[in-house]
């Protein structure tokens, strides 16, 4: 891994530590590891290190309000639950404790198509906390459109009220810790549940996700135009992307360079926001999904344009720490920290940040945004 890590809030590196004690350490590989060198990887996380928030004062705010209104839910925090594989190898319940977790939190969950738990356990685990609990489901486009519809209507069936289209694995990235390890298939007893019984697809096991460079906006549009779920786009860094996303009535972008863990010359989520949030032009949302680990990530991003922002390490922090309680304290610190950055720099609410409190640590002054 290039560079060194930033420092984490206390709460967040007590889990990381139990975690990585704790798990497999080909499984923690999996779950921390980038593409190539791991540059984009780490820059997520240190180009927030790189921004500093100017506070606004005297603004008789109040305590701030973390709720946002997001397509298909209504969420307590702006910090959504991002969509991350394999949650059995880091704790027996599963995405059953992480769906919990984020249910109680009030928080969207985003369940992954590679999940060792069916859509439909995840969505049940959900709503037994929460009634009106909001689970969007990760998507990967198939070559076989009959395997993406039945995904689909699994999805629909479950209660789903999103679907979330990760659009920037035409082929996996090269996983340079996975290859050493020799990590290409799950271990017995874990399966990705919801590819069962699909038609074109293959029995369980890690590999069975079918990438296609040959994929395209006319996928895209079909999707939209045969099921009824608002289609959000995940992986989205160029603006002109984000334009086309717009004007192919998608219901919002996800700015992400997936965790590192694709193209490892790819900027910084945080530093491709502005210009994405720009091409958007307020029409759709905007989340920010990369290197997020404090109250002050989150309100950066919202001060760049985002509406909310996807977590997803963290999360299987705390899941391998202390399952279900793991993942709570991760949203805990997260929602309690957002809300007390936000009152801080003179915010009533997550829409409240503004991109001139967003400058550049250093002699460059302003942020280039």
């Amino acid at each position: 891994m290039t560079g060194g890590e930033p420092a984490l809030p206390a709460v967040l590196a007590e889990l990381r530590e139990k975690a990585r004690a704790r798990l497999d350490p080909v499984h923690w590989d999996f779950y921390e590891g980038g593409a190539g060198t791991e540059t984009a990887l780490t820059e997520n996380a240190r180009a927030f290190c790189r921004l500093a928030l100017l506070p606004r004062v005297l603004r008789g705010t109040g305590p701030a309000d973390t709720r946002v209104t997001l397509p298909g839910a209504r969420a307590l925090t702006p910090v959504v639950v991002a969509p991350t594989a394999f949650h059995t190898l880091a704790h027996p319940d599963g995405e059953r404790a992480t769906a919990r977790a984020a249910a109680a939190a009030g928080a969207v969950l985003i369940t992954s198509m590679a999940a060792t738990t069916a859509v439909a356990e995840v969505t049940a685990a959900a709503r037994s906390v929460r009634e009106d609990a909001a689970v969007w489901f990760q998507l990967y486009l198939q070559p076989d459109p009959a395997t993406t519809d039945a995904l689909v209507r699994r999805a629909e069936r479950a209660g789903c009220t999103a679907l979330v289209v990760t659009v920037d694995s035409p082929v996996f990235g090269r996983r340079t810790r996975d290859d050493r390890n020799g990590f290409h298939d799950l271990p017995a007893g874990h399966r990705t549940e919801n590819m069962l019984d699909l038609p074109g697809a293959p029995p369980g096991g890690s590999r069975d996700i079918a990438m296609s460079p040959a994929l395209s906006w006319d996928d895209l549009r079909r999707l939209r135009d045969r099921h009824g779920l608002p289609v959000l786009l995940k992986g989205v860094l160029h603006p002109e992307d984000a334009r086309l996303a717009v004007e192919e009535g998608m219901a919002g972008v996800i700015v992400s360079n997936h965790g590192g863990r694709q193209l490892d010359a790819a900027p910084a989520a945080v530093e491709a926001l502005p210009r994405v949030a720009d091409a958007v032009a307020g029409r759709i949302p905007v989340l920010l999904d990369g290197g997020v680990r404090a109250g002050c990530d989150v309100v950066t991003a919202l001060a760049l344009g985002a509406t909310a922002v996807a977590v997803g390490r963290p999360v299987l922090w705390g899941l391998a720490a202390e399952g279900e309680d793991g993942v709570a304290r991760v949203l805990a610190e997260l929602r309690d920290d957002t809300s007390h950055v936000l009152t801080l720099c003179g915010a009533a609410d997550c829409a409240g940040p503004t991109r001139d409190q967003v400058v550049a640590r250093g002699p460059r002054g302003v942020a280039g945004c």
